[in-house]
């Protein structure tokens, strides 16, 4: 089969494939049911058939029941549709992948903890697989990956990598001295990833264990290795890994990011240069494929061309790509050998495997973005976000499997250390026990989907061909509501598959009021509580801040026809924001019907407001 037909692999909306899911699912338990009851047969029931008869069995069974029911009865009253085909527009949830919910579901039944071998045969050689997958489509052909349980802590453990790795030439000065006795303390801080790993590869396992407990770990140096860099648009949880991780939030400097909401390369470089002037050096750099507020993609590119140039001057960092939302979409790029199609094929290659339904734009430089992941020495991957798979499960790659050795921790009571990997997971991760269930959720979608063109390319093509849809179905939507005309204005064209916009009445030039009407239409369009089956229209919305965002959206406010006093004057707007994930709307019929209902919605809820 060369292209995946995605309406074959969800539940559907309306349950469509419902009866496959249910099948599947009865088939895999009956399995499961007849491994236990085929474990050695002649074993005694635990549970007898008089067991069952006994008055306290039975009431015990009804009270299971009841409290079921109430599980049922709470969450279909307190959920969100996400499932929705054209009726939820907000936060970075979908429908999920039928074949990774069988296989969780199914995979849960043995509880497999992969944190050891022992206790996960099975689910930690699928870690090890979905880990090589992971290098794979970052093209890292020496990398090492696994799952975590979620964004937040695959960029904790990309900020671990930099923060050991790049301490390790001091801790060799400090212990064993001569070995980089030609080199000053600039140097070593100013050493690559690779050079390194070449420095210590000639250690013994007792020298090197002497370096690691005089590295970072030991609490020494940290404060030495200098600044980490993140785009204003960085995820929150990079302060929470600079806490966690001793670097402390006073490291941190803040790129400002150009009109379009990435990160301004040349304010980059000028960051760096007045650093080095003052012998402070950089820790790491960190870009992001994807950023949650408006879907746009990084430099990256740019970014390693920077470091090379700024490498002959003997400046170096280390680059974590934060690809948590966007990462597999680099799937759309690869053929089905795993190879990065040059950009002058993309469209013979998106024709030839009918990935787009109507003609969607993906400009230069987000492909060249893309491309540069590989460069990087570590990535944050999500599952569970657009790899449509149940939470939790976040991922990691790092670009060399040997970066291992320097964060490694082993723990004799659940494994030997001359056992090797998959068996040794819990020596080389943040996290202790984890849930083996999530490992075969994640292997299946990789195994139904392949990680290019024919399978999530075909998903992910979709998502993005509905957001930019969307984006110019907003571009000509008007209301007129007691005589006012209400405008919609879209954000600058996404690079991925967000799409902001405000609510704006015709000719108000007061951007508190408009703030106002934006945050009262997510008041009404948000589901908090009530009746969800009144809800025809959910999203979600974010605030852009002086304070984080500088003067990028200035632009965006002039063209609301505002002016920058206004904009000074307010520092920040309220926009409606939505993350269009669902793999439905590359359907004519079907995107006619959600954009005619949630038009009629959302003139209901102007009326109630104005």
């Amino acid at each position: 089969m060369k292209d995946m037909d995605i309406k074959a692999v969800f539940i559907g909306d309306k349950a469509e494939n419902g009866a496959v899911y249910k099948m599947l699912l009865n088939k895999m338990v009956d399995e499961h049911l007849g491994w236990r009851e085929n474990y050695l047969p002649g074993d005694l029931p635990a549970i007898s058939e008089e067991d069952k008869l006994a008055p306290r069995y039975i009431a015990t069974r009804e009270r299971m029941m009841t409290v079921l029911d109430e599980v049922s009865e709470r969450m279909r009253a307190g959920s969100i549709p996400w499932h929705s085909a054209g009726r939820y527009w907000g936060q970075m949830n979908a429908e999920t992948l039928m074949p990774s919910l069988l296989a969780y579901n199914y995979a849960m039944l043995w509880n497999p903890n992969n944190v050891a071998l022992e206790s996960s045969m099975a689910t930690s050689q699928m870690e090890a697989e979905v880990g090589q997958d992971f290098a794979d489509l970052f093209n890292m052909t020496d990398g090492w990956g696994h799952i975590t349980a979620d964004g937040s802590i695959a960029n904790l453990e990309g900020l671990w990598y930099a923060r050991c790795i790049k301490s390790i030439p001091l801790a060799v000065k400090e212990v064993f001295p001569e070995k980089v006795e030609n080199k000053t303390e600039w140097e070593l801080l100013n050493l690559s990833v690779e050079e390194i790993l070449e420095m210590i590869e000639k250690f013994t396992d007792e020298e090197l264990d002497a370096v690691k407990a005089a590295s970072s770990r030991s609490g020494k140096h940290i404060q030495e290795l200098g600044k980490w860099l993140v785009p204003q648009t960085k995820h929150y949880s990079w302060m929470k890994a600079l806490d966690i991780c001793g670097v402390g939030l006073d490291q941190m400097i803040a790129i400002p990011v150009q009109e379009d909401y990435r990160m301004d390369v040349a304010e980059l470089e000028k960051t760096i240069r007045e650093l080095a002037e003052q012998k402070i050096p950089i820790l790491g750099v960190v870009a992001v494929v994807g950023t949650t507020e408006e879907g746009q993609v990084d430099s990256v590119d740019k970014i390693v061309e920077l470091r090379e140039k700024l490498r002959g001057e003997g400046i170096y960092f280390y680059l974590h790509v934060d690809a948590a939302y966007g990462g597999y979409a680099r799937s759309l790029f690869l053929n089905e050998a795993g190879e990065f199609v040059p950009y002058e094929s993309l469209t013979e290659f998106f024709e030839e495997h009918q990935v787009f339904h109507h003609q969607v734009k993906i400009d230069k430089s987000v492909y060249d973005g893309f491309k540069a992941i590989t460069e990087a020495d570590s990535v944050t991957i999500d599952p569970h976000k657009m790899g449509y798979v149940p939470y939790a499960a976040g991922g990691i790659v790092i670009k060399h499997k040997n970066m291992r050795n320097i964060i490694s921790y082993f723990a004799p009571y659940v494994f030997e250390k001359s056992v090797k990997a998959p068996d040794m997971l819990g020596a080389y991760i943040l996290e202790g026990s984890k849930a083996g269930a999530t490992a075969a959720a994640v292997w299946t979608a990789h195994r139904v989907l392949p990680l290019n063109v024919t399978g999530y390319g075909q998903l992910i093509g979709a998502s993005i061909e509905a957001a930019q849809r969307f984006r110019e179905f907003l571009g000509q939507l008007s209301f007129t509501v007691k005589g006012k005309t209400i405008e919609v204005h879209p954000l600058n064209h996404p690079d991925f598959n967000m799409v902001d916009w405000v609510f704006k009445v015709q000719d108000c030039t007061d951007l508190k009021k408009i703030n106002d009407l934006n945050e009262k239409m997510f008041d009404v369009s948000s589901y908090m509580d009530g009746d969800v089956y009144d809800e025809r229209f959910i999203t979600s919305h974010t605030t852009f801040t002086k304070a984080d965002y500088g003067d990028s959206p200035v632009k965006f406010i002039e063209s609301l026809g505002l002016s920058k006093e206004e904009w000074q004057k307010e520092q920040q707007v309220t926009l409606l924001r939505a993350a269009i994930m669902t793999p439905y709307l590359n359907d004519d019929k079907i995107f006619k019907f959600y954009t005619d209902a949630i038009t009629k919605a959302i003139e209901k809820k102007l009326n109630e407001l104005l």
